[in-house]
């Protein structure tokens, strides 16, 4: 599992380059990848986002490139040959004419007027979108350590409130039949009240009893949202982007917690559901980090 935030670098020396790539990143709902390089390299966006994108599911993502040519890396030395050969014949007939001992050097050949050039270099684009690239997935690497640790930290917040709601259910179930059982003691005593001495029907208030019982069994959704909280946890568990999947389940366990609310009837129900919604909100929260 992965965070959506994360932060990654690594800078190399190839081919005469000095090449960095850093990444940053939090969450978004889909992939939004930004590259930003020197004007003069505005051909390797589409090469970095490509990349980006096989790496990279969801998040908003920058890519910093930057390439800085070591000292007379891009520059390239030429010779004149026709004009250093000009420059020997010359040389050799002075030698022959006045008896001279013919001493020329490379050394000497060189020094001479535009013997020697020099012209920068034009960037090969492929082999830097290579190199770039090659950069680029080691700076990946320690983008992806980084979203891994962060991953694990909020995996094991969103287990914790799972295991606090899966407590706080075990109560609204043992409440449940209690309500039924009060709401009954109180019917009778209400009938009482209103017959006095009249004796009660029994089997009336048997039939009440059942009748909200049903209206308020809350028992398909506290199992529904059992079940939900071990999807939950066995998505947790995959080695896969599941995001997405977190965030309608948790949708899911919203509308069950809900509806346990609207049929609650009860102060110690209602109280118990609230705390179930807030521990769900903080994992809504938790999981907009996750890839």
């Amino acid at each position: 599992m992965k965070s959506m935030t994360g932060y990654g670098r690594a800078r190399e020396t190839l081919g005469g380059r000095t090449i960095m790539v850093e990444l940053r990143a939090v969450n978004h709902r889909y992939l939004d990848c930004t590259v930003k390089a020197p004007r003069q390299y505005i051909f390797l966006d589409d090469a970095v986002k490509k990349a980006a994108s096989a790496r990279i599911a969801r998040g908003k993502v920058e890519i910093f490139v930057s390439v800085e040519m070591q000292e007379g890396g891009d520059v390239a030395v030429t010779v004149n040959h026709t004009l250093a050969k000009r420059y020997l014949d010359a040389l050799h007939d002075l030698g022959e004419t006045y008896g001279l001992r013919n001493d020329v050097t490379v050394a000497v050949l060189a020094r001479m007027p535009d013997v020697l050039g020099s012209e920068r270099i034009e960037q090969d684009a492929d082999a830097l979108t290579h190199d770039v690239l090659t950069v680029f997935e080691k700076a990946c690497d320690s983008f992806d350590q980084m979203r891994r640790c962060e991953g694990e930290k909020l995996a094991d917040d969103v287990r914790g409130r799972c295991m606090a709601i899966k407590r706080m259910v075990d109560k609204v179930e043992t409440r449940s039949p209690e309500r039924v059982h009060e709401y009954r003691e109180k019917l009778i005593g209400r009938m009482r009240e209103v017959l006095a001495d009249s004796s009660i029907d029994e089997a009336r208030i048997l039939t009440e009893a059942a009748i909200y019982a049903d209206k308020t069994a809350v028992d398909e959704e506290t199992v529904r949202l059992r079940s939900h909280l071990q999807q939950l946890d066995d998505m947790l568990e995959e080695d896969q982007l599941v995001g997405r999947k977190l965030d309608f389940l948790v949708q899911e366990m919203n509308r069950e917690a809900n509806t346990i609310g609207s049929k609650a009837n009860d102060v110690d129900m209602a109280r118990i559901v609230v705390d179930i919604k807030s521990e769900i909100e903080k994992i809504r929260e938790q999981i907009q980090n996750i890839e």
